[in-house]
């Protein structure tokens, strides 16, 4: 499929003093084997240099000034222009063909509304890092698409129509920072709309986010916040429901 046949990229990069990983994201997004359409590095009111970082690389930066990765994220999307809203993380650092795997997965599918992928911890030992991020992704993975009913999201890597977007902004949460971001993503979309998991849409991540008790307790108290919000809307035997007569 040559690149003219592909849908536009635009990449989405919530961030908040995160100049080096920012920055290394970037470069990787530099390297691509079919260039985004856009980058647009969304600053969530840091004190370093991610802004002057992202200029310096040719990012075009919005500025979010409610903190937290919900307004943040979706401050991203509504500034992106491209046929398809790219999402990484600060710390993601995509693989070379990332972008154009996403494109290629929206071109052959045009019911596709959604893809997440996977990834590998780049700061943990060879000996340990695989296994730990089978056991994160696989459970999140399993219990998300129990939860919303279908496949979920990961933020790290993921991508959705700009149309689909436009469809379920209103929907998703902004002004409430203690929500995962992409699990009230995918809880928009609802279980109609086609989410597909790319095994090789890979990014490497930091492990950050699950060192120390305190991180992995907020993780789940967001992960608890979400789907109970969620869950008063349409509980989840509801959305099978829906699910499986479509």
């Amino acid at each position: 499929m040559t690149p003219r046949a592909l849908p536009t990229v635009s990449v989405v990069v919530p961030a908040l003093d995160d100049a080096p990983a920012l920055a290394r994201c970037l470069q990787a997004l530099a390297g691509q084997t079919v260039a985004p359409l856009e980058v647009v590095v969304v600053d969530n009111g840091s004190s370093d240099a991610t802004a002057a970082v992202a200029r310096a690389a040719g990012a075009r930066v919005v500025d979010e000034p409610r903190r937290g990765i919900p307004a943040a994220a979706a401050a991203g999307y509504d500034a992106a222009v491209g046929d398809v809203i790219g999402r990484l993380d600060a710390d993601s650092v995509p693989a070379p063909d990332w972008v154009e795997r996403v494109a290629t997965t929206f071109a052959r599918d045009p019911r596709c509304a959604a893809v997440t992928g996977t990834g590998r911890f780049v700061d943990l030992p060879a000996v340990v890092g695989p296994a730990a991020m089978t056991v994160y992704l696989g459970a999140y993975y399993v219990l998300g698409g129990l939860a919303v009913g279908g496949t979920t999201l990961w933020g790290s890597s993921m991508a959705l129509r700009r149309g689909a977007w436009r469809e379920v902004r209103r929907d998703v949460t902004r002004s409430d920072a203690e929500v995962h971001d992409d699990l009230d993503l995918a809880f928009a979309l609802g279980p109609r709309r086609r989410v597909r998991l790319e095994r090789g849409l890979r990014v490497g991540v930091s492990a950050r986010s699950l060192r120390g008790g305190s991180q992995l307790a907020r993780r789940f108290a967001r992960a608890g916040r979400t789907l109970r919000r969620n869950w008063r809307r349409q509980p989840p035997w509801t959305r099978w429901r829906v699910r499986l007569s479509g």
